[in-house]
């Protein structure tokens, strides 16, 4: 499975960046695409394919215990 970067804009419209066969190469593009600037998140997601990594991405994420609970 592959390695997929996305620049993640407002209102949940994603930009693919680019996919690689290893997390290494993915986030070396993700760093240079944060350096670069521009509006949005930049992120890796590990998926399938494209259509999956989109998937998870637009996912309304819970958060996690804090500890204490």
């Amino acid at each position: 499975m592959p390695y997929f970067v996305y620049r993640v804009l407002p209102f949940a419209q994603l930009e693919q960046l680019g996919s690689h066969p290893s997390f290494k190469q993915a986030s070396i593009q993700a760093k240079a695409a944060r350096a670069d600037g521009g509006a949005g998140q930049v992120k890796v997601m590990f998926a399938d394919d494209a259509l999956q990594a989109e998937d998870l991405l637009c996912q309304i994420r819970t958060a996690g215990p804090t500890g204490d609970e």
